[in-house]
């Protein structure tokens, strides 16, 4: 069973920053393609960015373009998720999700691999 282990989260305020990490197996993270998720209660997790493996292109959900970085350190098998100007309504759990292809890619059933997630709650 594949396990890919997150890191990070917590509560901070409007306006602040904060850095989630998702450590993958070498294996998968060196040609999967790498996403982000997020999920609140009694909703569906809702995509929030990508990366592919090769050229390192990037894909971002409307609500978090501008303010969120994807990035990929391919020596240290991590995904990150760099999140600023952070808003209330960023409150959920991350979670890290890996796939070998995909082309529907802000569908959550498609990923082959998950992390355990982390929750991040932004609160004044």
């Amino acid at each position: 069973q594949v396990q890919l282990v997150q890191s990070g989260g917590g509560l901070v305020q409007p306006g602040d920053s904060l850095r989630l990490s998702c450590r993958a197996p070498g294996p998968i993270f060196a040609s999967y393609y790498m996403a982000w998720f997020r999920q609140v209660p009694g909703k569906e997790r809702e995509f929030v960015a990508l990366i592919n493996w090769k050229e390192f292109s990037t894909v971002y959900a409307d609500s978090v373009k501008g303010r969120f970085t994807i990035s990929r350190d391919n020596a240290k098998n991590t995904l990150y998720l760099q999140m600023n100007s952070l808003k209330a309504e960023d409150t959920a759990v991350y979670y890290c999700a890996a796939v070998g292809y995909v082309v529907d890619f802000q569908f959550a059933s498609r990923y082959d691999y998950w992390g355990q997630g982390a929750q991040v709650t932004v609160s004044s």
